[in-house]
């Protein structure tokens, strides 16, 4: 007998999909399951299911005083199963995080900030001594199940005057832990952007790829992506949305697909501001951004389901398939208007509209 069989649930395609969980765990995912369960939730044909949803850029961190929330209300509470802190947190202060971490529903997971306090100060990569690998490569070995990648933010008002070395000193740290996933943050000059993306290699992720910089993808002049962006997407560089206050913009998002360039993977770089106050608001209204600029729901619910957790090694969550997380979204999909805003204050007006219904966490049903 199963814990729970999902029943009549439909696919973002339109196909039918049924699915079966025992202790935590997809035990099947088919068009039609015929056995009995402890629990019966049936969708009756109106709803559409997917692998819960990851939003693999967020700040839940309670404890800090600039950049925090609380995983449950950037989580569960929107849709979301799996959230992955991008850096708020370093060597020093992860362990703590960790332990909070341990009292909430939502997956979480932790990118560990090359600095070792995190983000305590904006400027937290201008004092290279808070740069210290053998703490790092401590609380990598202390807390694998937790940390799944570093995190090091590019930016002027972050590295201070010393440019690009803190990105040399991370892929120097990434490279003598097994090339763990490195995320890179990016905004104002120095460094330039290309000196950022000459030292990143396939599969690292370029966070705030949209945003609306002098510094960013787009060249101002000839409104064109330049050609080193293009060069490093096409080397396999992940290009990620990380909306957050001041990173993403509908024109830039727009240009770059006309040139053949998506966002590999859709997040929010959410925190209790953006969220609270917007633009931001959470990862449902991020994709319905996405959708406007002119993409698919299908290959939307792609980069947050299975995207993220390809490259950052989350073996068991992303899809429904057999002996998979039972980490599901329900949702629907309606016709109606929303106005969106960027971050630079631009607006589109949405059509459609993607609103979760229940999330699902190791088989636990939460309502949204």
């Amino acid at each position: 007998m199963f814990d729970l069989l999902i029943k009549n649930g439909k696919l973002i395609s339109g196909e039918k999909i049924e699915v079966a969980v025992k202790d935590g765990v997809i035990l099947a995912a088919e068009t039609e399951i015929e056995s009995s369960a402890k629990e019966i939730l049936d969708l009756e044909g109106k709803h559409y299911l997917s692998a819960g949803w990851i939003d693999d850029h967020v700040h839940c961190y309670e404890k800090m005083t600039l950049y925090y929330d609380y995983p449950d209300e950037i989580g569960v509470t929107k849709g979301v199963t799996t959230v992955i802190d991008a850096g708020t947190t370093g060597a020093e202060n992860i362990g703590d995080f960790y332990e909070l971490t341990k009292a909430v529903k939502t997956n979480v997971y932790a990118l560990v900030n090359i600095s070792k306090w995190g983000i305590v100060e904006q400027d937290e990569l201008a004092d290279l001594t808070k740069i210290q690998a053998d703490l790092v490569r401590n609380r990598l070995t202390e807390l694998p199940q937790f940390i799944v990648g570093i995190k090091a933010r590019m930016s002027k008002t972050v590295v201070g005057e010393n440019g690009i070395t803190p990105l040399e000193l991370a892929k120097d740290i990434q490279q003598k832990n097994q090339n763990l996933p490195l995320m890179i943050h990016i905004g104002s000059a120095p460094p330039e952007l290309q000196e950022v993306l000459e030292l990143l290699d396939e599969g690292d992720v370029l966070t705030h790829c949209f945003n609306g910089k002098p510094n960013g993808i787009l060249d101002r002049e000839t409104d064109q992506i330049k050609d080193f962006a293009k060069a490093a997407y096409e080397k396999g560089i992940v290009f990620d949305i990380g909306h957050g206050t001041d990173s993403f913009n509908f024109h830039v998002a727009e240009r770059a697909l006309k040139e053949g360039i998506k966002a590999t993977s859709i997040s929010t770089d959410i925190y209790h501001r953006n969220r609270e106050n917007g633009p931001v608001y959470d990862l449902a209204t991020t994709m319905e951004k996405l959708r406007v600029v002119g993409y698919s729901w299908e290959e939307i619910l792609d980069k947050v389901t299975v995207v993220p957790a390809k490259y950052f090694y989350l073996e068991k969550k992303g899809q429904l398939v057999k002996g998979y997380d039972a980490d599901l979204t329900i949702f629907d999909l309606e016709v109606g208007e929303k106005t969106l805003t960027d971050s630079n204050g631009f607006t589109r007006t949405a059509k459609e509209l993607i609103k979760p219904v229940k999330t699902i966490i190791g088989g636990t049903i939460y309502d949204n």
